[in-house]
C-alpha cells in the first residue's frame, strides 16, 4: 500500500535499515542506519520488526503527505514532528489519516529522526538489505535520498497495533558534550605515548566535514611514531583513524570497508547511537577501557533492551486483555 508522497524532501532523507551485512570483502559497505537503537526502537513502536526499514531524517526533515490511514512513530533527534501542522508526541505510535500531512520542524536536540510506518518501508531489497548507500547508488529508493514527488509503500502489517509509548527511562538524551569509551587498538602500538595521552585526554570538536561516512575531529594532533600509512586492512564500526595531519576521523556506517590509516582506537558499540546523534560543533571526549569493560557494557545494554522488549510485550498482552473484557 502507498503510505507517503514526498512534498518536500528535507535536507537529507534516506531509507534505512539494520544494513548490508555479509558484503564488505567485496568492497559493499554496510550502511544502515546512524543510530541503530532510534531505528530498533521505532519500529517496535509500530509492530515491525526491530531491523525493518524506516526513514532516516538529518536536521531538517521533509513534508510528507498520507496516502493511507496507518501508524507511524518517530524517534530519535526531536526535530519538532507534526501532523496538520500539530505538534505530535515523539517515541510513541501515532494513529494518521489518508490525506494528512506530516511535516518537522526547528531541531531541538540531536540531528537524525527515525520515522517507522506499520508494515516498515517497502523498497526491493539489494543484497538483503534495504539500506540507502548514496554514494554508490545503491538500495534505499533508486539509491538516493528521497526527492519531491516520491511515493514510498508499506509493507504489510505483521501484528494488531495497539496504542504504545516508550517509558521515560528508555528515551535518551541528547548532549553536546559527550564522552566516549574506546578500546585501544588494533594499532596504538604506531602511537607514541604522548600522542596516546593526548587521544585519551584531549577534548576534540566534530568538523563540518561530518557526514554519514565519518566524523572528522579538530583538536590537538596526535602523535605517531613513524607515520601514519599501513596496508589496508578491515575497517570496524567506530573505528578510530588517525592520518598523517595527527586528527582522528571515527568511522561510521558508510564507512568504507579496508583503509590505509592506523587505527588507534574503537569506540564501543553501546557509545555509538549517542555520537550518531552529535553534530558539527558537539564536542567529544574519549575514555579508555578495557576488551573485558567493553563486554560488559555490551552486557547491560542487551539487559536494557530485553527489558524494553518485555514492556512492551505485556503492554500488548493487557491491551488485548481489555479489548476483550
Amino acid at each position: 500500500m502507498e503510505v507517503f508522497e514526498v512534498v518536500q524532501p528535507g535536507l537529507l532523507t534516506t531509507v534505512q535499515d539494520k544494513g548490508r551485512h555479509g558484503y564488505q570483502q567485496y568492497g559493499v559497505p554496510v550502511s544502515g542506519a546512524m543510530d541503530s537503537y532510534a531505528l530498533m526502537v521505532a519500529n517496535l513502536l509500530v509492530g515491525n520488526g526491530e531491523g525493518d526499514a524506516c526513514l532516516e531524517i538529518t536536521v531538517l526533515g521533509p513534508r510528507l503527505r498520507i496516502l493511507g490511514d496507518t501508524v507511524v512513530s518517530i524517534t530519535g533527534a526531536d526535530l519538532s514532528p507534526a501532523v496538520n501542522n500539530n505538534p505530535i508526541p515523539m517515541w510513541e505510535a501515532v494513529k494518521v489519516c489518508s490525506g494528512d500531512t506530516i511535516s518537522f520542524g526547528h531541531p531541538k536536540g540531536g540531528c537524525r529522526s527515525y520515522l517507522a510506518v506499520a508494515g516498515g518501508i517497502d523498497v526491493p531489497e539489494v543484497m538483503g538489505s534495504r539500506s540507502t548507500y548514496v554514494k554508490s547508488c545503491l538500495g534505499g529508493l533508486e539509491g538516493r535520498p528521497l526527492r519531491s514527488g516520491d511515493r514510498l509503500r508499506a509493507g504489510e502489517t505483521r501484528v494488531e497495533i495497539s496504542a504504545k509509548k516508550l517509558l521515560p527511562q528508555y528515551i535518551p538524551e541528547y548532549k553536546a558534550e559527550n564522552e566516549l569509551r574506546v578500546i585501544l587498538g588494533p594499532q596504538d602500538d604506531y602511537f607514541t605515548e604522548r600522542g596516546i595521552q593526548t587521544f585519551l585526554h584531549s577534548e576534540y570538536v566534530i568538523s563540518i566535514q561530518a557526514d554519514r561516512m565519518g566524523y572528522r575531529l579538530e583538536g590537538p594532533p596526535i602523535e605517531h611514531k613513524a607515520g601514519a600509512d599501513i596496508i589496508s586492512d578491515g575497517v570496524l564500526l567506530g573505528a578510530v583513524q588517525v592520518p598523517g595531519d595527527g586528527l582522528p576521523i571515527i568511522l561510521l556506517a558508510d564507512r568504507q570497508t579496508t583503509g590505509g590509516y592506523v587505527k588507534i582506537a574503537t569506540v564501543s558499540t553501546v557509545d555509538l547511537s549517542k555520537l550518531a546523534q552529535a553534530e558539527p560543533g558537539d564536542r567529544v571526549r574519549f575514555l579508555q577501557v578495557t576488551e573485558e569493560e567493553a563486554y560488559q557494557l555490551l552486557r547491560e545494554y542487551d539487559r536494557t533492551i530485553d527489558a524494553l522488549k518485555q514492556h512492551m510485550q505485556r503492554n500488548d498482552e493487557c491491551q488485548r486483555s481489555n479489548g476483550k473484557d
